[in-house]
């Protein structure tokens, strides 16, 4: 097999464990599964990796880098709050899809071992999702898109459970699933909770 840099085999790992917990589930996750799907030794997984936690961290940044940031470019547009919230809802759920099981990696992870480490930067990311969100509501409440009786503070939380309907959904209808019908089917929601409130 022809040796690939770090980077390379990083991003094979954290892919690997994405794809293990997504077609098998979090039990199967090991180092061996790990090792066996990419087709190297466990030990040279150890290489890239110092720590399981090193693996999962590296999956939070690319998180913050690949969907986080993106969504913050979209919510600084000069455009219309409402094509703002479409878009950044599209982004997550593209993201959602293409990582499938890094919700599950995430929230097991840092509750099962109760990794303060990795609870601190995924309460960061969710709490850096949330003012995104809330500045774009708050937005399209002052350009008169929305209702200003709505509490933003709770249309904000129900948001965030859009990850925890696409997982369900995943898991239940895994091949049926479109993105652009779940993110249309998602702000046509919103869009009635924000004007209708």
């Amino acid at each position: 097999m022809k040796k690939q840099n770090t980077e390379i085999r990083q991003q094979q790992i954290k892919r690997a464990v994405l794809e293990i917990i997504a077609s098998e589930g979090l039990a199967q996750l090991s180092t061996r599964n790990l090792a066996k799907k990419i087709g190297l030794s466990e030990g040279a997984i150890f290489r890239h990796f110092k720590r399981k936690q090193d693996i999962i961290l590296a999956i939070i940044q690319d998180i913050r880098t690949d969907m986080l940031e993106r969504m913050c470019v979209v919510a600084r547009q000069d455009a219309p709050a409402d094509k703002r919230l479409f878009k950044m809802m599209c982004i997550q759920v593209k993201y959602i899809l293409k990582n499938e099981g890094i919700n599950i990696l995430l929230f097991s992870e840092a509750a099962h071992y109760n990794d303060s480490v990795l609870k601190r930067e995924i309460h960061d990311i969710l709490s850096s999702q949330k003012k995104i969100f809330k500045d774009v509501i708050k937005s399209g409440i002052s350009e008169e898109l929305w209702s200003d009786r709505i509490n933003v503070d709770d249309v904000v939380m129900l948001y965030m459970g859009i990850p925890i309907n696409l997982n369900i959904e995943l898991v239940l209808n895994r091949k049926g699933l479109k993105t652009e019908s779940f993110c249309k089917r998602m702000f046509a929601l919103f869009s009635n909770i924000l004007i209708n409130q």
